[in-house]
């Protein structure tokens, strides 16, 4: 069994999952988008679970500059194709454990996720 976490490094809601997970003594792996890329498959895959609308980070600053128009216009095709384009643009952290992707992270649920 393998647990992924998935971000950017310089994220403080990351450095707090991460921090969690060690403390916690679980394995996983960190997966940088912007290192190590991100993916039409991982994305699709992710937003079976979660949904696009879920995964869309809309607080940070390169969804904000986008045109009015194409927010008011955002489906799922173009909101993945978006978040293949801007990593950053991906809610984070996204968290795969048991097969199960889960995102956002607040002690309590990784606890739930975990225990």
């Amino acid at each position: 069994m393998s647990t992924i976490l998935y971000g950017i490094p310089n994220c403080d809601t990351i450095k707090k999952a991460k921090k969690w997970l060690t403390e916690n003594d679980i394995p996983f792996s960190f997966h940088d988008y912007r290192k190590d890329g991100i993916d039409n498959n991982f994305l699709s895959r992710a937003e079976a679970e979660l949904g696009w609308e879920t995964m869309l980070n809309k607080r940070g600053t390169t969804f904000r500059q986008l045109e009015e128009q194409e927010k008011a216009t955002l489906n799922k095709d173009k909101a993945l194709a978006l978040l293949e384009l801007h990593p950053a643009m991906v809610k984070r952290p996204i968290l795969f454990h048991n097969n199960t992707f889960h995102i956002g992270f607040k002690p309590a649920q990784y606890e739930e996720i975990f225990c």
